[in-house]
């Protein structure tokens, strides 16, 4: 990884319009060496990771379809209007 310099950090204040005083100058450089050492570790794990396949798997049981009684399902239901069950509001019309 390059180091930051000096000059880089003062074109990073000129263009961000951000006034840097001396004294601030090499504490800056630490700390943007640090968050750019930072990315590039992200960027490692990220690499390493993108080759594993992400997927949802239930380990419990196969997942199968099956068919069941609707009106059995709706009969349980607190209260219902026709084939749907009623909820409360949580939303507003505006």
């Amino acid at each position: 990884m390059t180091k930051i310099s000096r000059q880089e950090v003062l074109k990073l204040a000129h263009m961000s319009h951000i006034h840097v005083h001396e004294q601030e100058i090499q504490p800056l450089i630490e700390q943007l060496q640090q968050v750019l050492s930072y990315a590039a570790r992200v960027q490692e794990v990220d690499a390493q990771a993108s080759g594993i396949p992400i997927k949802n798997v239930n380990v419990f049981r196969e997942d199968v379809a099956t068919v069941q009684d609707a009106e059995r399902i709706r009969s349980r239901a607190p209260e219902r209007e026709g084939d749907y069950f009623v909820v409360p509001k949580i939303l507003e019309n505006s």
